[in-house]
Parts: structure tokens; C-alpha cells; sequence
């Protein structure tokens, strides 16, 4: 099922309205109240530092959800600033900026119209926000690359697209191939004719080419190995099938500096 951006964006705005809090109750322990996870590897920031220095650097988190992780970037010293295109889990922010005494400044908005000034920030990031959920990914990477100053990095993660071909399993049960990695038809959830969910599918060239027209340079792809210990499930991430395929990509580019 096709949608146009607009359906796209009232979907995710009725399905992160209406999920926020369970979300938060069902992965709240994971992603805890003011840490930086990448992904549901367990890729964490503060060990990472795929963002570098942050101290004194203004920042932008596409699609923060919670705050968590623009709550980290801010005890680290960082000038940093979010928006999410759902009020509730707005709310949900706000509960944990009390609860840690942080607080992430965000507002709500839709990423394919960033509420920020041209040329505002040096590092943009998101941590499987928005972008899996938009209609037109290029849309908004050229909105990031506008908000980012010359040079500025953006680094995001989202579902590999190599996974998308795979069932949503993450026993060895889901080894296998049940979709063409080529289809671009989204993922969509309708109740009584209105889509309240979908989620899009992008080969890696595709991300590798609206990233270049958006006017970044790809710098690095970080596809996270399964590590040792980490028992935890979520959705289709597990030990089991983790071990042998990826389930995440997280992308590191840079705004291409235009000489003159």
C-alpha cells in the first residue's frame, strides 16, 4: 500500500500517540531514562562516541521519542535540542526530565519540515527516529543537511536493510528469505481503511544515493555484531538470529563543504 507523506505522517503521529507509554514500559529498562543506545545490539554512545566530543557542540535529535538520548548529550555538556512528531511521547519526556532532573528541550514537529533555522547545527543525529517512517527519505535529509552547518556530521540508525527481506523472528526460525530485498512497498497497519502505522524499506544503495543528493558524504556503515551476553529480545533483534546477520545500520556522514 502506497502512501503519500502526508498519510505517512499522520500514521506515525497516531501510532507514537497512542503507543508512547507502553513503549516506554516495554523497553524503558533497555534504553534506560538518560542514556544514548543506538540500536537493540546495544550500541551505547558513551562507549562509542560515534558522535565524538559533543562538549560544547550544538546538536539536533531527529525523532527523540523520550528525550533519552538528547538527556545524555545534554549532562555531557552539549547544546542540544529535539523534536518528535508525537506529543505523547513528548510527555513521556517530560515525566523523565523530572525523574532525572535533565531536561531534553524538544518541541513536536514533523521531520519533513525541521523547525530550526538554516545552517544551525554541527552535529544532527537520530537513533531509529523518523526516517524508517517517512514516505520520501531524501525529503528530510536534505531538511537535516539544511539545519547542519558546512561540514556539520549526522550519524542515524535504522533497521538494515538487508533484515527487511527476512520474517519479523528473531529465533533461527527467521533465517530465511520470505521478501524480495528489491520491493519498496512499506509496511503498513490500517484500522477501518486509515493506515495508523508504516514503516518503509531502503536498499542500501538507496540510502547511499539520498544521502549524496541530499549533499552529504558517507563516511562510515557500522553494522553491529550480536555481542556476547546479550540475551535480550526486541521485535526481530535477538541472540539467535544476531549472531549471523545483521540487524541494524548506522549511517556516519558529513555535509559536503561547497568551495567558493
Amino acid at each position: 500500500m502506497e502512501l503519500t507523506e502526508a498519510q505517512a505522517s499522520k500514521a506515525s503521529r497516531t501510532y507514537w500517540n497512542s503507543a508512547a507509554a507502553e513503549y516506554l514500559a516495554e523497553h524503558g529498562d533497555f534504553l534506560g531514562d538518560d542514556r544514548f543506545v543506538w540500536c537493540p545490539e546495544g550500541v551505547d554512545e558513551a562507549d562509542a562516541q560515534l558522535l565524538g566530543n559533543v562538549r560544547g557542540k550544538s546538536i539536533l535529535e531527529v525523532g527523540c521519542g523520550a528525550g533519552q538520548c538528547t538527556r545524555w548529550l545534554t549532562a555531557q555538556g552539549a547544546q542540544a535540542v529535539a523534536f518528535d512528531i508525537s506529543v505523547e511521547q513528548l510527555q513521556v519526556s517530560r515525566t523523565l526530565d523530572r525523574k532525572t532532573g535533565t531536561t531534553a528541550r524538544a518541541v513536536a514537529a514533523d521531520a519533513t519540515a525541521i523547525p530550526f533555522a538554516d545552517a544551525t547545527f554541527d552535529i544532527a543525529c537520530s537513533a531509529f527516529g523518523a526516517l524508517p517512517f517517512v514516505a520520501d527519505a531524501g525529503t528530510v535529509l536534505r531538511e537535516i543537511a539544511r539545519a547542519l552547518k558546512p561540514g556539520g556530521l549526522l550519524v542515524f540508525s535504522v533497521t538494515h536493510p538487508f533484515r527487511w527481506s527476512m520474517p519479523d523472528d528473531p529465533s533461527p526460525h527467521g533465517l530465511r528469505i520470505i521478501h524480495s530485498y528489491f520491493d519498496r512497498t512499506p509496511y503498513v497497519e490500517v484500522d477501518a481503511g486509515t493506515p495508523i502505522y508504516a514503516e518503509y524499506h531502503r536498499t542500501v544503495g538507496d540510502w547511499i544515493r539520498d544521502l549524496t543528493e541530499a549533499g552529504f558524504v558517507v563516511d562510515d556503515l557500522l553494522e553491529p555484531e550480536w555481542p556476547a551476553g546479550h540475551t535480550g529480545v526486541w521485535g526481530g533483534w535477538g541472540p539467535e538470529r544476531g549472531q549471523y546477520v545483521p540487524g541494524t545500520a548506522i549511517w556516519s556522514a558529513h555535509k559536503r563543504v561547497v568551495a567558493g
